[in-house]
């Protein structure tokens, strides 16, 4: 079976008020706390434009390559959920904000880009919670609505079904991604819900058939999850289209715990959800002056830097496509980087042991507390052999807990590199005393505990010593 598969990629913009009222968008407020008339849809309320989403979806379609048109229209799509107060949502649809443009791929696609069929403003809806908690602090069987989502700033970029496997998919959200968020448009926070997907999934006998029945995997909101998601997908309709069963239309869940899809309601078609142009709304103009100005405002997109940072630094294409995700981190390891001395150095300890660091205590890179002069001295001191890899991954751990720089820190503590000879042989005379059996199986034949004893050598150390050395006078020591 041949897969067709295309992405709904749904990004919150970043925008101090929601796109219609002033009520703030920030994350993480009580529930129904920053909601108004206008985003709870009470009758008379009137939505007012806001201009910095609108900004924002513009350079993000100016990113992506796609035609901004001087005029779009918003439209009232209308579907009853408990968790869209009107009824309806404005979004734009016949005449959306941008369309054309592509998503350029080079992992996962064979370099072969993927279509951008549109890209369009909308809000978003408010948030159903399943056995809410009740004020004893008890689950309930109740459900609760949280309205302050609801009126959310997005945009929607829809691509062209040109994706064929789970992999191109995940890869292709995650450029998305990328580019967003290198210009700033969006935090692309998922775990926050900033940037989720639909996968609109299919499957043919082979080219000459038509396109089978689309189904819609809604709201994954990991690229490992699209990936995951889609080949699931990709594989039960294929059993069932093997077997004579009809595939249907129909929008779908991912459970990621089970591994698998499950059906969440039949699939709507445009008809059903009665689209009109939203009375409220003039059409919005785009005018070339604006659009001038907001092309002006984009720094190097995340293409131009990776490709300059691989042809002027050296670095593999993984590197660079990593250290792009954003500009504050490009600039942050040009800097580092400059003043280090080896770009390769800067790039493995931004890659590694900065980025896991803020990824565990889910920061931004500029709320990193090691300035790149300061992350540079460290690395200087590493590759000039002053301080061995262990004493380093110490000492960033407390530069990071902000207690000084790293040449403070190793004068301060004694943390230089052992690399005297006699002192050497004497930390390996210690450790082969300590540790008869593994030296007794040592020379018996088993070659494997040696990387155990040199362990013992640089534990009694403290780090401290050179490994090189350790390990050749171990070796004369044993043998």
């Amino acid at each position: 079976m041949i897969p067709t598969i295309g992405l709904e990629v749904h990004a919150q913009l970043r925008t101090t008020t929601k796109i219609f009222c002033g009520c703030s968008a920030a994350f993480g407020a009580a529930p129904n706390s920053p909601t108004c008339a206008v985003c709870l849809g009470l009758p008379g309320a009137l939505p007012v434009l806001n201009r910095a989403a609108v900004e924002h979806a513009v350079r993000a379609a100016l990113a992506l390559g796609c035609t901004v048109h001087p005029v779009s229209v918003f439209a009232r799509k209308h579907y009853f959920y408990p968790d869209l107060p009107k009824g309806y949502q404005i979004s734009q649809y016949d005449r959306p904000l941008a369309t054309g443009g592509a998503v350029p791929l080079d992992v996962g696609g064979g370099g072969r880009p993927v279509g951008i069929v549109r890209v369009h403003l909308e809000e978003d809806a408010g948030k159903s919670l399943h056995n809410a908690v009740t004020d004893d602090r008890q689950p309930s069987a109740a459900t609760g609505v949280d309205f302050n989502r609801s009126g959310v700033p997005l945009i929607e970029i829809v691509t062209a079904p040109d994706i064929t496997s789970g992999a191109m998919a995940a890869a292709c959200f995650s450029r998305i991604r990328d580019v967003l968020v290198s210009i700033g448009v969006t935090d692309g926070n998922m775990e926050e819900g900033s940037l989720r997907c639909d996968a609109n999934v299919s499957v043919r006998q082979d080219e000459t058939h038509p396109l089978g029945v689309k189904v819609e995997i809604k709201n994954i909101n990991s690229f490992r999850y699209v990936q995951r998601a889609i080949e699931f997908e990709i594989e039960r309709q294929s059993a069932l289209a093997s077997r004579g069963g009809l595939v249907i239309a129909e929008t779908r869940l991912w459970d990621s715990a089970a591994g698998e899809t499950y059906s969440m309601r039949t699939k709507e078609e445009a008809h059903d959800y009665r689209y009109f142009p939203e009375p409220d709304l003039p059409p919005l103009l785009v005018t070339e002056v604006w659009l001038s100005e907001l092309r002006r405002t984009l720094d190097d997109l995340p293409e131009s830097t990776r490709d300059r940072f691989v042809r002027v630094y050296g670095l593999p294409p993984y590197d660079a496509g990593v250290l792009t995700q954003s500009a504050p981190l490009a600039a942050y390891f040009e800097a580092t980087a400059a003043a280090a001395g080896s770009a390769k150095a800067a790039s493995n300890w931004i890659m590694g042991e900065l980025l896991g660091r803020l990824n565990a205590d889910r920061k931004r890179i500029d709320e990193v507390p090691i300035d790149p002069a300061r992350l540079a001295g460290l690395i200087r001191l590493v590759e000039s052999g002053r301080i061995t890899g262990p004493i380093a991954k110490q000492v960033f751990e407390r530069m990071f807990a902000g207690e000084g720089d790293a040449h403070a820190i190793v004068e301060a503590e004694g943390l230089s590199r052992i690399d005297d000879d006699a002192a050497i042989d004497a930390l390996v005379a210690q450790t082969i005393m300590n540790n008869p059996k593994p030296v007794a199986q040592y020379r018996e034949g088993k070659r494997q505990t040696f990387g155990f004893l040199v362990g013992q050598v640089m534990k009694t150390s403290s780090g401290k010593a050179d490994p090189e050395k350790v390990a050749a006078a171990l070796r004369r020591a044993l043998e």
